[in-house]
């Protein structure tokens, strides 16, 4: 996955915006002002930081060792660092970014889940 490859996908969700809060090296994809992929887009190997189930995490973490691990800076919990530079398969890549997503979504307030919901 290329680093525009990467923004534009998660631009693609509703109501999803990138921010730069921290410094304007580091891209944050935001969905209603909360945060579900941080990456460096010109970072090599490219990386990015998604929210993940903590069960799902440590599976994943397992699975893809060296490629998926706790997340940099983040709560190790809930959050992974995934290398999405083309070891991994993008599709896993995609499925991971849109995981974090829904997330993020399920946990903001019923009013604003259903604002989401509508074209």
């Amino acid at each position: 996955m290329t680093p525009q490859e990467l923004r534009t996908f998660c631009l693609s969700f509703n109501e999803a915006v990138e921010d730069f809060p921290f410094s304007p090296e580091f891209s944050v994809f935001k969905v209603l002002g909360k945060l579900f992929a941080l990456t460096r887009l010109d970072a090599r190997p490219l990386t990015v930081n998604l929210k993940c189930d903590p069960d799902d995490a440590v599976r994943l973490r397992g699975e893809h060792e060296g490629l998926i691990i706790p997340g940099y800076h983040m709560n190790k919990r809930h959050w992974n660092t995934v290398t999405a530079d083309g070891e991994l398969p993008d599709q896993l890549v995609r499925e991971l970014i849109e995981d974090s997503y829904d997330l993020v979504v399920a946990g903001l307030p019923k009013a604003e889940r259903l604002r989401l919901d509508r074209p």
